[in-house]
């Protein structure tokens, strides 16, 4: 029987995670597929080459054919084919990584500088401003728990969240990342938490929205329901890590606490964290999360100095503590983040995609539902910004 183009997709991704594990962040589609890749010795990553470029000559222009871009440029990357780093991160996700000025950087420590007054260096006044409203590791679990109803309830004003989604906590040790969304396919998610370092009360009010709703898991539960259940769209059962739909999906999380804690959120958030035993003035914290963002560009810069450029893993931390206002512990556990074969260009989703989508958005529900519900293309999101920029340069 002959393959659909989304079949042979999905076939090429999963041959594709045969070769590094995690690369297939969520798999939901026929099992007797996955079985069968499973089953079969791992093909050859030329062979995988080969069989994208097939596929892509067959291709219309579309969502489909961005998604086996990446996975040619992946798979060429496996074969040895050469090339920079940014040449791999344009390929995968559709946007180049370029550096970020550090006047850029220093502007935003000047705003931070006001927003945070007192003694010692502004590194030392944002960390004691930090530690201010830690939250205690042993009460993560209980409060990102409460966090999740409140956030759900939110959305669902939103998006009609279909029946039966929802989402299991766990607390976890020793991972290179913060949290994580483990789609686990029929509505379901199963969010980690790694308490391996201290977490502000914004932080884990930003990395479980981030995480669960509006982020990633209302997105995943949504497009199932919409797009797999609804329309037959079978590629959409497969997230493919270097793929254009990671730097939309991180573009949505990126956005989704700012969606909801700028907005009639916030205040019901504010209350749950002060029932918590966390006095979080959200205001002025939202405003010093605003100052520091530019400075989050500093991981692209970082990432490119450790892949590009040839610096030491100790000189790029030594950016991150410097300009990003990071910690030792921090700035090494990205470090770790930035080197790991499932995450190494994974760093420009966060920034870029942060970007894209709010010039996107543009402070329309309705465009942010839009994300939430349908295949946009990183292509929609650069479009969307270049016309924004154009309507500002003729005002």
């Amino acid at each position: 029987m002959t393959q659909s183009a989304a079949e042979r997709y999905l076939r090429l991704g999963l041959q594709l995670g045969r070769h590094v594990e995690g690369i297939v962040d969520a798999y939901y589609g026929p099992p007797e597929l996955a079985a069968a890749v499973d089953a079969a010795p791992p093909v050859d990553p030329p062979a995988l080459v080969s069989a994208a470029e097939a596929l892509l000559n067959e291709l219309e222009d579309g969502w489909l054919r961005d998604q086996v871009v990446g996975v040619r440029t992946y798979a060429g990357v496996l074969a040895g084919e050469s090339g920079s780093y940014a040449d791999e991160v344009e390929g995968c996700y559709g946007v180049r990584p370029t550096y970020t000025d550090e006047a850029v950087f220093r502007a935003a420590h000047e705003r931070l500088e006001e927003l945070l007054p007192g003694d010692g260096s502004l590194a030392e006044r944002y960390e004691r401003w930090r530690n201010s409203i830690l939250v205690p590791t042993e009460q993560v679990e209980r409060t990102v728990a409460v966090v999740i109803e409140e956030a759900r309830a939110w959305t669902r004003g939103l998006v009609e969240l279909p029946a039966g989604e929802g989402v299991v906590l766990e607390i976890v040790r020793d991972e290179p990342w913060l949290a994580f969304n483990y789609y686990l396919g029929d509505l379901r998610s199963r969010i980690a938490v790694n308490v391996d370092l201290p977490t502000s009360a914004l932080e884990l009010l930003r990395l479980t929205i981030h995480e669960t709703y509006p982020g990633h898991h209302a997105e995943r539960s949504s497009k199932e329901h919409l797009l797999v259940r609804g329309r037959g769209l079978l590629e959409e059962t497969l997230v493919l890590v270097p793929t254009p739909q990671s730097l939309v999906s991180e573009g949505i999380a990126e956005r989704a606490p700012n969606v909801l804690l700028e907005g009639d959120g916030g205040a019901a958030l504010a209350a749950v964290m002060h029932d918590a035993g966390f006095e979080l003035d959200l205001t002025h914290a939202l405003a010093v999360e605003r100052a520091l963002e530019p400075c989050t560009w500093a991981d692209v810069n970082a990432a490119l100095m450790l892949h590009d450029a040839g610096a030491s893993e100790a000189e790029a931390q030594a950016y991150l503590e410097r300009w990003g206002l990071m910690t030792p512990k921090l700035a090494a556990h990205l470090i770790r983040f930035f080197t790991q074969p499932t995450s190494r260009t994974y760093v420009m989703n966060y920034s870029a995609g942060r970007e894209l989508c709010r010039s996107y958005v543009a402070g329309a529900p309705e465009r942010f539902r839009r994300l939430l519900t349908e295949q946009v293309r990183v292509r929609d999101l650069l479009e969307a910004r270049d016309a924004g920029a154009l309507v500002d340069f003729e005002r």
